[in-house]
């Protein structure tokens, strides 16, 4: 018996078409832009994400807050009270106080429906990677894994989940104190594209860097060539800055070096979108290790 509902949050930048093929639940989280508070939810109803990151390169400062617990719960207690149990797969407690949340509210309401299976999981993962996990996740529930299963499949593999990003303009992560001032300045003077990644503890880390756009691009891929587990069989997420034309080119990067079949592509959504800014690529797979 498996009868039960995969909940993830709008930070795994699922697309709508996959949400609903998958049969997950999304929570969507909040950004604030020109003093206005607007939801990102999977089907962009409350701003495009084309709007978006134009006001951020007109110069406009977006801010996020974490989801609370009263959200979570006015999400998963309908489920409850439906007879469904429920796995909650979560943003990266490394970025974010959603998992905290999401953790608070299950011990609340496991005290009140105890009949029910309720679970959360810290992901350690962000944007299209955390979609990606979730993906996996509704593919061992579709197996016939029953919730424990699915649950400890999850937390498992899901350093096994590598994302590999870059960033097109230094002063956004400079903003959010991933890069010092000085390093964003020389940087942005000379062409420099840092090249990242989620590290174990659900942390954006730099790893390195190259010189100019398309070295930064490329890089992505060599580490997936480094790291990827069978790549050729995989299903790989790619999510994109509100620049679709170079993800389809490192979508064909990654066709012509591993003979992908499967590469689904999506935009960052605003909430990670207000720390990287316009022009981020990034690149989600599995792999042997982040």
């Amino acid at each position: 018996m498996n009868d039960f509902v995969i909940v993830t949050d709008s930070s795994a930048d699922l697309p709508e078409d996959l949400v609903r093929e998958l049969g997950v639940e999304v929570l969507p989280l909040s950004f604030t832009v020109k003093g206005q508070t607007y939801h990102n939810y999977p089907d962009d109803r409350e701003m495009d994400p084309k709007v978006f990151y134009k006001m951020l390169r007109d110069g406009e400062m977006a801010t996020t807050a974490a989801v609370n617990v009263g959200e979570f719960t006015a999400l998963l207690e309908p489920m409850l009270q439906a007879g469904k149990d429920v796995l909650i797969l979560a943003f990266s407690s490394g970025l974010s106080a959603t998992y905290q949340s999401s953790a608070i509210a299950v011990e609340e309401l496991a005290a009140k429906y105890p009949e029910r299976k309720i679970y959360t999981v810290d992901t350690l993962c962000a944007s299209l990677g955390q979609g990606l996990l979730v993906w996996y996740a509704v593919q061992e529930k579709n197996k016939g894994g029953s919730i424990e299963a699915v649950r400890d499949w999850a937390e498992a593999h899901k350093l096994n989940l590598c994302h590999w990003f870059t960033v097109d303009d230094l002063h956004f992560l400079k903003r959010g104190g991933r890069v010092s001032a000085a390093t964003a300045v020389v940087g942005s003077m000379l062409q420099i594209k840092p090249v990242l990644h989620v590290d174990n503890e659900g942390h954006l880390i730099n790893m390195g860097k190259a010189r100019g756009r398309h070295a930064s691009l490329t890089a992505l891929v060599d580490h997936m060539e480094q790291t990827a587990i069978d790549p050729g069989a995989q299903t790989v997420f790619i999510s994109h800055g509100d620049c679709l034309e170079e993800a389809e080119r490192v979508a064909d990067d990654v066709r012509k070096r591993f003979g992908v079949k499967e590469i689904i592509i999506n935009n960052v959504g605003p909430v990670i979108g207000a720390h990287s800014g316009p022009g981020t690529m990034a690149l989600f797979f599995m792999g042997r290790e982040r």
